[in-house]
């Protein structure tokens, strides 16, 4: 009988890898919910659903954007976290997702350990913009001016990336404006356009069509030396507030506990979709560029933002509420 149950189990091994990857081959069988946690129109939502439509162009199946805005990001964000973890719920969000981590006291998730990270999209310098009616021209002429009366400027919400790059930005250049928040970048963006607001500082993909159209002028970029991405500006650390650099990102998540055959063969999709001449044209359009990353690349992502925006947000006097 032990004989017998010997072989039988040696005829089922190899069929193990075979099995894994018929997994592999079958994802997704269904469609796949893509939530973004922020408003229609903004960069979250330009670049999380040309990566939707890559994806659904690779597997035949749809991948579909859900805009679940609120909370700064969280409402999505908890969605997509107590999601069944098979890889048909996933999370397109940004580096605001940290910084708004960052200024909250208790969540109804682990902010860290619900997700894993599927795919970085892309990175890019953030921009230091003002409504034209600004006389500031420069980082120091703009500087002296919040020096002299007082400035307010707008962002995406409290704790969002642009609200703790403001308020760094700030503290590194010794002055004071007044933050007013909003539900999202694209109505931040209209306040700036509007003169509702003095300043923002935001990604070039969330204000270029206002620069296009002359409602709003850039002063800077928040990369330590000036980049291609954002050609003709300045780096901020090189024009009056030496050591400022930020950074806003783009990455696809998973709920903690999705299998590998599901988030392997999604970060594979993902990076291949990036290097393609679509999504090349529609970064340098947007002033920012791919970031393909692998798994491995990517395990300790959310440990060190979320750790790195919890220390900026102290040191902008951010309490967790």
């Amino acid at each position: 009988m032990m004989k017998l149950i010997r072989i039988a189990l040696s005829a089922l091994l190899p069929l193990a890898p075979a099995a894994t990857l018929a997994a592999e081959a079958t994802y997704p069988v269904k469609n796949v919910l893509v939530i973004l946690p922020y408003v229609a129109g903004g960069s979250a939502d330009l670049l999380g659903r040309a990566v939707a439509k890559g994806l659904s162009d690779t597997w035949g199946r749809n991948f579909v954007v859900d805009n679940r805005p609120g909370a700064s990001g969280m409402i999505g964000a908890e969605l997509a976290a107590k999601a069944p973890p098979d890889g048909y719920t996933l999370l397109s969000t940004t580096s605001s997702y940290p910084g708004t981590v960052a200024v909250r006291a208790k969540l109804p998730f682990d902010p860290v350990t619900s997700f894993v990270t599927v795919a970085m999209i892309a990175r890019a310098p953030i921009i230091l913009a003002v409504h034209p009616s600004m006389p500031a021209k420069t980082v120091k002429e703009f500087i002296a001016l919040a020096r002299q009366r007082s400035l307010n400027y707008s962002s995406s919400g409290t704790g969002g990336n642009n609200h703790i790059a403001m308020e760094l930005f700030s503290q590194a250049a010794k002055i004071k404006m007044t933050h007013v928040p909003y539900k999202g970048i694209a109505p931040a963006v209209v306040a700036l356009a509007s003169g509702e607001v003095d300043a923002i500082i935001a990604s070039a993909a969330a204000v270029m069509s206002q620069f296009k159209a002359g409602k709003a002028r850039a002063i800077a970029v928040s990369s330590a030396k000036p980049t291609p991405l954002v050609p003709g500006l300045p780096a901020i650390a090189e024009s009056g507030v030496p050591g400022f650099t930020y950074e806003n990102w783009w990455a696809l998540f998973a709920p903690a506990a999705t299998p590998a055959n599901i988030v392997n063969p999604l970060n594979s999709a993902v990076n291949k979709y990036l290097g393609g001449a679509e999504m090349k044209q529609l970064l340098a359009n947007e002033g920012a560029e791919a970031a393909p990353m692998t798994l491995d690349q990517l395990s300790d992502l959310l440990p060190k933002e979320v750790s790195r925006y919890r220390k900026a947000a102290q040191a902008a006097g951010l309490q967790p509420q």
